[in-house]
């Protein structure tokens, strides 16, 4: 089950309230987290059974909400957008993604061990029926004709299509951070000026969209491009730099930061 919350401004699943402080639409300083706090772990307490699912979650997402309060909290520069603050949240929300995958794994990994288990205590009849119930057996073969049975034959032995395993569920990384960069450094001087959306115009995946994002990022830190917003949630333009170097070399190092 979802971790739940009840908040002055908001009230239901934790991950919900997340993104609306994520998104500007709730206000981090309208969200007591001591007191969410205190409500979760009295709900904890109330329960029968410890769901580890739902506590990691919630450990999570209040660590983050707490994350966000406390940077608005400490002083700094006036002048830094909410955006800035929350850079490099699109790769936690991607690794937050893939947690709970791997969660949903184990627990279908967890449900078949029990499913076997409880298979492996059963025993099968194997004497019988008793002599004094024998008369009574039904005969299984009243009213089956020939016909149903050549019939019945030919369902069995038709042709049956190969097993397929659908895999629609599983997400794969199409792309690395390497490969965005790689394209970029071959596109952006030729260009010089792009928007972001003009970048990824000819994406149709939003994990290729992120990681395009990412690789931006990876070549502003190398001072090779410049990034500029005119305002909260504006057009994103690019620009390379004049005279930056237009190889694509990465140390694994720089890439530890982007891939999980």
């Amino acid at each position: 089950m979802p971790a739940t919350v009840a908040t002055p401004v908001y009230e239901g699943p934790a991950e919900v309230l997340l993104h609306l402080v994520n998104s500007h639409e709730v206000d981090i300083f309208d969200v007591p987290l001591a007191t969410l706090v205190d409500d979760f772990v009295a709900e904890v307490a109330s329960w029968s059974t410890v769901d580890l699912a739902t506590l990691s979650e919630f450990l999570v997402i209040a660590a983050l909400l707490i994350e966000i309060k406390s940077r608005r909290l400490l002083p700094g520069p006036d002048d830094v957008e909410p955006d800035e603050e929350l850079a490099g949240w699109e790769e936690r929300d991607l690794l937050l993604a893939r947690l709970l995958e791997c969660q949903a794994y184990a627990a279908a990994a967890d449900a078949f061990s029990a499913l076997m288990e409880r298979a492996a205590r059963a025993v099968p009849r194997t004497a019988g029926l008793d002599e004094d119930l024998a008369e009574l057996a039904p005969d299984l073969l009243a009213g089956v004709t020939a016909g149903d049975l050549a019939e019945a034959f030919g369902r069995a032995t038709a042709e049956r299509p190969p097993p397929a395993v659908d895999l629609y569920h599983v997400t794969v990384d199409t792309v690395t951070v390497a490969d965005a960069v790689a394209e970029l450094v071959v596109r952006l001087p030729g260009t010089g000026h792009a928007t972001f959306r003009e970048l990824t115009g000819h994406l149709r995946a939003r994990i290729e969209v992120i990681v395009c994002f990412l690789a931006l990022l990876e070549l502003c830190k190398q001072g090779r491009v410049e990034l500029r917003q005119g305002g909260t949630f504006g057009e994103l333009d690019v620009e390379w730099v004049a005279g930056a170097p237009s190889d694509a070399r990465l140390d694994r190092s720089d890439l530890d930061e982007y891939e999980g």
